[in-house]
């Protein structure tokens, strides 16, 4: 369990910065870095919280099912959250490619497809995370 809980701290860790990147990016209007670091630190998070309750998480993106496969496993307060949270990874892990390669079948830059209103709703997720994940995080190492 000793490795589980270093590489869930290693995880929030690192999810933290890219929220940090994340809000840098916003401030000088590259929204498409901003979804993508958001969906970055999002899949973090969420795999820290899988690897707090003792379960190694899976080698995909989007965590949404195994929160809800594991569901029992997490306190009732995070619990209520896992619906909302697996929400949020399924709607960032699909913004995962054209944040970063844009619409590549049109030719389109992720510049034309993401605007302030995308990175906006992508941080305000992440930060929702971000909070649930560190609560549940400090609730395991008390």
């Amino acid at each position: 369990m000793a490795s589980n809980n270093s590489l869930a701290k290693s995880y929030i860790r690192q999810a933290e910065e890219r929220v940090k990147h994340a809000k840098e990016a916003f401030n000088d209007g590259n929204y498409p870095f901003t979804v993508r670091q958001c969906q970055e630190a999002v899949e973090l998070f969420l795999k820290a919280s899988l690897r707090i309750v003792g379960i190694e998480p899976p080698k995909w993106h989007d965590m949404g099912i195994t929160l809800k496969r594991e569901r029992e496993r997490f306190p009732d307060w995070f619990r209520n959250e896992i619906d909302e949270l697996a929400s949020i990874s399924r709607i960032l892990t699909k913004e995962r490619g054209t944040s970063m390669y844009g619409d590549e079948e049109t030719g389109t830059p992720p510049e034309l497809i993401y605007s302030k209103i995308d990175g906006e709703s992508a941080i305000t997720m992440c930060e929702k995370v971000m909070k649930l994940v560190k609560k549940l995080e400090e609730s395991f190492s008390k």
